[in-house]
């Protein structure tokens, strides 16, 4: 449960600095920062998959690159349903996006070295 914490807490904090590293996305304070990161990750737990197995071939066929898109929209869908999570369109989805997924992903590479598997 405290890995749970942490790593939503962590999320957190890279949403505030997708927010300071780029323009296109606004997070008005950190309680904002936490519900985004917890909304967010609802999103892709429930709905991604469903959005995955339905775009499978364009999927396919752009060789794995359509997932970005799914993401951005997830992303974009998160911000349009908070009031302190902003995202400018959907190329700020984009960028915004990715920038949190590379954050993340440096974010489960530190809990993996400091937790364990």
């Amino acid at each position: 449960m405290g890995r749970l914490i942490v790593r939503w807490l962590l999320a957190a904090c890279a949403l505030l600095a997708v927010a300071y590293l780029y323009s296109g996305v606004e997070v008005r304070s950190f309680t904002s920062a936490l519900l985004a990161a917890a909304v967010i990750g609802f999103f892709n737990i429930t709905l991604r998959p469903v959005l995955v197995i339905l775009t499978l071939p364009v999927t396919v066929v752009t060789l794995g690159l359509f997932l970005f898109v799914i993401n951005a929209l997830l992303f974009w869908a998160a911000a349009s349903v908070l009031d302190g999570f902003f995202v400018a369109g959907f190329g700020a989805a984009l960028l915004g996006s990715l920038i949190y997924s590379v954050l993340s992903l440096l974010i489960d590479q530190a809990m993996r070295a400091v937790f364990g598997r």
